[in-house]
């Protein structure tokens, strides 16, 4: 009677659509906590408060100034089937979520002007990206 040696089979590649594109500058960095810091953009137009969040990528990963253009948003507003139910998730209800809470290019000045308001420094990068007139303010 032969032994033979079992081995374990070899892990297939992950394949994830999530890491494309650049990695982000230290500025962008930067400002992705200073966002973070607001909690959830959603939840604060629903009067709530969630510290816990992940930043979304307003245009994905891979167009220019992708980093800058970010939301800090909960797990329920960022992925459905995630966070708290009976939350509108921007993957995949893009259109009923801005419905919901204003386009997503306006959450972000918004966003940026309530860092604004906090006495956080801004980066040009994002300012520029968002669109963000500092002399209307």
């Amino acid at each position: 009677m032969q032994r033979s040696t079992w081995k374990p089979a070899k892990p297939k590649a992950i394949k994830s659509r999530g890491m494309q594109g650049a990695t982000a500058t230290a500025d962008q960095k930067r400002f992705h906590s200073l966002m973070a810091s607001l909690g959830c953009i959603a939840c604060h137009l629903d009067k709530r408060y969630q510290p816990i969040v992940s930043i979304h990528h307003i245009d994905g990963r891979t167009k220019p100034d992708a980093h800058w253009l970010v939301l800090p948003l909960c797990a329920g507003h960022h992925q459905d089937g995630t966070g708290a139910p009976g939350l509108v998730a921007v993957h995949p209800w893009k259109n009923k979520f801005e419905s919901i809470y204003s386009p997503q290019r306006n959450l972000l000045r918004l966003c940026i002007q309530t860092l604004l308001d906090r006495g956080a420094i801004v980066s040009d990068g994002a300012l520029r990206a968002a669109n963000f007139n500092l002399e209307a303010v």
